[in-house]
């Protein structure tokens, strides 16, 4: 699996210049990409979640009613058979209370410690994209230098945490931001056996869905938050909360095209990383594990 990584860099002149004005993906070409990288698949994808934050649906839904929701604040973990890789990486309170606006929501202090345990342990951390409850974890934990250097953050990612921070909390410094392992890429980059980052800007510069497929032949796609919630891929329809700023064009070509994969791949699992009801469910169906290892 180490030398899949190291591999993984090379595959950077693989993917040939993007030229469509419009965001687009094709999903053979990613199934194709997630077996280019020779190795044993992985075998399984956890899920915890840490924190939440109370909204009402609408802002996660335009147009959906104006009744409780909750959006689950999560880490994701890719098993393989001699090691995982973490897809985000948590958050701490202070950063946790930036999302709250005034208000004190749930933390959850011991699964927080799970999360800081479970990155310290990863062989490798992808972010899905810049915001400080997707990222803190790498930049403001006591172990940032050692996290760091496992951590794979896009050339995007690292301009945005630069220069436009979400929150003073998790600006880069450029000294800084040289520890990180820095990518850049025009469309897919195939990262290890199994796994796939697609280029997917719209809800920040530097998003990016990753897709795993497990030796089981499960396919999985996580979406970070292109969508808050499934809502938002099943009806085509975008956010509402007035704080974000976001490239909408982009954002409704992305959910187009999971409307169609959600409607014709059943084999395929499109996760939102905010969708508290989605997560209860596909633990209990036994798509995700409930527990970090």
């Amino acid at each position: 699996m180490k030398k899949a990584f190291h591999l993984s860099v090379l595959t950077l002149l693989f993917v040939s210049p993007q030229t469509e004005q419009v965001w687009t993906a094709n999903i053979d070409q990613i199934r194709h990409a997630a077996r280019m990288i020779p190795g044993k698949a992985p075998l399984r994808i956890n899920v915890l979640k840490f924190a939440e934050s109370r909204r009402t649906k609408n802002f996660s839904v335009k147009g959906a009613p104006n009744e409780p929701s909750v959006q689950a604040r999560t880490v994701f973990q890719v098993v393989y058979g001699d090691g995982y890789v973490m897809v985000d990486s948590g958050m701490d309170q202070q950063v946790h209370n930036f999302f709250g606006r005034g208000v004190v929501e749930p933390y959850d202090a011991e699964s927080a410690r799970q999360v800081e345990r479970a990155v310290r342990g990863a062989r490798a951390i992808l972010v899905t994209h810049e915001h400080g409850d997707h990222v803190a974890g790498v930049i403001r934990s006591p172990f940032a230098n050692e996290l760091a250097s496992k951590t794979i953050l896009t050339r995007d990612q690292v301009q945005t945490l630069l220069t436009n921070p979400q929150m003073p909390e998790i600006k880069l410094t450029p000294e800084a931001a040289a520890r990180y392992n820095v990518v850049d890429y025009e469309k897919y980059l195939p990262f290890g056996p199994g796994v796939v980052l697609i280029k997917a800007p719209g809800h920040t510069p530097g998003s990016q869905m990753i897709y795993v497929v497990l030796a089981s032949g499960k396919e999985y796609l996580l979406i970070g938050d292109t969508a808050w919630h499934m809502d938002g891929v099943r009806n085509i329809k975008g956010k509402d909360a007035p704080w974000i700023q976001e490239n909408e064009n982009a954002l409704m070509a992305q959910l187009n095209w999971l409307n169609g994969l959600y409607k014709t791949e059943k084999n395929l699992f499109i996760i939102a990383s905010h969708d508290d009801e989605q997560r209860t469910d596909l633990i209990k169906r036994g798509i995700l594990g409930n527990k970090l290892e």
